[in-house]
């Protein structure tokens, strides 16, 4: 049995496979990394996401069709489709005051400390602030706003129905590096793939058109000829900026 790599060692070792072996991989150690996945940093804890595991053989050829025969998903022993739903939030922003108030305990609104006061009030009243929106037009005039309030003071200005579509990209982004590097630990492969017809995927999994796939990622075991070249990164030197 494989010794389980070292954070270090797993982002090392992880690259974008396009072609896998056929061999099995197993579907609950899959879903054990979706678990971990969901441990990743998200906006105020908002988890605007979900994770579509596929393991039935037809379904992954269906998305490999929609997802222009790519060599990653055709010959994937599973995928995972990494969904953004900012859709949802009125539902995340309710799950989070339920679990403050069960942390706080069983207690009247006055007896709220001013920490946990403000904890409330940002989930019942700065979220729905931020998220809520009407054909762009609250957006429009939000933004208006606070970019005139920060010409006084420091102001959040990602306040467009835009923003925050990237706001919900940018958590499940995060999640699935949670997952590939979680796979790459227990030595299994992924490629993160962004080619794909979106509207057809989401008629083959039955998503809703109001949520927005983040990526697919396939799954598998890296055939020899699965990585195409040698890792290229650009010089540390020119991307790291010390201040």
């Amino acid at each position: 049995m494989a010794i389980e790599k070292t954070v270090s060692e797993a982002i090392y070792y992880r690259r974008s496979v396009r072609v896998f072996k056929n061999d099995a991989i197993d579907e609950e150690k899959v879903k054990q990394c979706i678990a971990l996945a969901t441990l990743a940093p998200t906006s105020s804890n908002m988890q605007l996401w979900e994770f579509y595991h596929i393991v039935n053989p037809e379904t992954i050829q269906a998305i490999a069709k929609a997802s222009f025969d790519q060599n990653a998903a055709k010959t994937a022993n599973q995928l995972v489709v990494v969904v953004a739903r900012k859709d949802l939030w009125k539902q995340r922003k309710e799950a989070n005051i339920a679990f403050l108030k069960s942390q706080f305990g069983n207690k009247s609104k006055s007896e709220y400390t001013k920490r946990e006061q403000f904890a409330l009030n940002y989930y019942q009243k700065i979220i729905p602030t931020i998220y809520t929106d009407f054909f762009g037009i609250l957006g429009a005039i939000k933004n208006l706003t606070f970019q005139c309030i920060g010409l006084f003071k420091p102001i959040y200005r990602q306040v467009r129905t835009s923003d925050m579509r990237i706001v919900a990209h940018k958590s499940a982004a995060l999640a699935a590096q949670n997952f590939m590097i979680s796979m790459a630990a227990i030595n299994y492969d992924t490629c993160p793939m962004e080619g794909f017809d979106s509207l057809q995927i989401k008629k083959i999994i039955n998503l809703p058109s109001s949520c927005e796939i983040t990526m697919i990622l396939g799954c598998g075991i890296r055939d020899e000829n699965g990585i195409y070249g040698e890792r290229f990164r650009i010089p540390f030197s020119d991307v790291y900026k010390k201040i």
